[in-house]
């Protein structure tokens, strides 16, 4: 059956404002039912309230952080035992960072990656300073934008402890060859941490396919209420950690949650994995067999749609598409030349079409290009609602530019 974008449009109340939303890096537009979700947990208890203890409100905001975990296993193949939720995933890797830092004293090594995220930088970059670990960098080929996975064979070195890797890139679409990097961290005994909020929805996100130590996602990537979440393929590591939490006693992901849930949240965090899961109407089976029908009928209908917007930009003769990595996930960038971003940006947001840019956004992938020195760029993305209706938009506001 082929993929309803129509039907998918109409469980989320938000498109009906006369947007064109192009600008899912922002976060995915909310389905109702999580919005529902969400507002019922918030009427049915407290929003402070303990999930230990023996009174209905806590017994309750137990199940839904167990609800919540065994979602997000799920969508990532893990285990939920291995799952950490917190209010943001670069919270999260800030928290394990520190967890992390004894491990990366003077004479170790880590390597970033010039395609990732400040979130899963910037926390690592922090640490090795303070402890005096030695950084290295993978870098991005700059005609394509892919991160070639030979470099992780000489990067990485006896003494190197951590890779810290994005699984696709938001703003580029790139997506590098994790496996490859994980093999070479675990021949030295070290461990990967791979920041996956690009990839979901876009790809099967699965942890012991990856070889990923820990996997980062954050639900505003798929249309969820701002929560983020660690997954660690091997849950007993989360007891060999230092433990980061305020609570003595903490066992398991609690090691690295600091301070309480928002319960409700996480009550939305499971219905939008849920939604992800029912995105193909005839998807069957467990969640997690229904969340790998629906997005690989997903990938279909993007396959043809980026096609689609690939070609319409490149007829625009003053449109530059930034990186051409022949295996990406449905995101770009694009500079008009003669233009800054900003005022590219004003004019689609003048006709209502909502994309992604502005200070800081592509941050130091842009910078290494020497897009920013020429004024940024404008970073758009498919989503599960978008329609070649939308892209025909862009490209005839982009067009009145010339």
């Amino acid at each position: 059956m082929a993929y309803d974008v129509a039907r998918v449009r109409g469980l989320i109340p938000s498109l009906g404002d006369g947007w064109v939303h192009l600008d899912p890096q922002a976060g995915m537009q909310i389905p109702d039912a999580v919005s529902r979700s969400v507002s019922t947990a918030f009427r049915a208890s407290s929003s402070s309230s303990s999930s230990t203890g023996r009174h209905l409100s806590s017994q309750r905001s137990a199940g839904i952080v167990t609800a919540a975990r065994e979602a997000v296993a799920d969508l990532v193949g893990g285990d939920p035992a291995g799952v950490v939720l917190g209010s943001d995933r670069a919270v999260l890797l800030a928290w394990l960072a520190e967890s992390l830092s004894s491990r990366l004293g003077l004479g170790t090594g880590l390597v970033l990656s010039r395609l990732d995220e400040e979130a899963n930088i910037a926390p690592w970059l922090r640490v090795a300073s303070r402890y005096g670990a030695r950084v290295r960098w993978a870098e991005v080929e700059i005609e394509t934008c892919e991160l070639p996975s030979w470099q992780f064979t000489e990067l990485v070195e006896p003494t190197t402890r951590l890779v810290a890797l994005t699984a696709a890139s938001s703003i580029v679409g790139s997506a590098p060859a994790v496996r490859a990097a994980a093999d070479c961290i675990h021949e030295v005994g070290g461990l990967i941490v791979v920041d996956a909020i690009g990839a979901a929805p876009y790809a099967h996100v699965d942890v012991g396919e990856l070889g990923a130590d820990v996997v980062a996602v954050n639900a505003t990537s798929w249309g969820g209420p701002q929560v983020g979440a660690l997954v660690f393929r091997d849950p007993t590591m989360l007891e060999r950690i230092p433990s980061m939490s305020l609570n003595p006693h903490a066992r398991g992901p609690e090691r690295l949650e600091v301070g309480g849930h928002q319960f409700a949240l996480l009550a939305g965090l499971t219905t939008s994995i849920d939604f992800l899961a029912g995105l193909e109407e005839t998807a069957t089976g467990t969640r997690r067999q229904r969340l790998e029908t629906s997005i690989s009928s997903l990938q279909d209908y993007h396959d043809q749609l980026f096609e689609y917007l690939m070609r319409s930009l490149d007829a625009l003769p003053l449109v530059t598409v930034i990186g051409r990595s022949p295996i990406r996930v449905p995101t770009l960038s694009f500079t008009v030349a003669g233009m800054t971003a900003d005022k590219v940006a004003a004019h689609l947001a003048d006709n209502r079409i909502a994309t992604f840019s502005g200070p800081g956004v592509g941050g130091r992938l842009l910078d290494a290009l020497g897009v920013n020195d020429e004024g940024g760029a404008i970073t758009i993305g498919l989503a599960p609602y978008t329609t070649r209706y939308e892209i025909d938009q862009l490209v005839k506001h982009l067009s009145s530019l010339s």
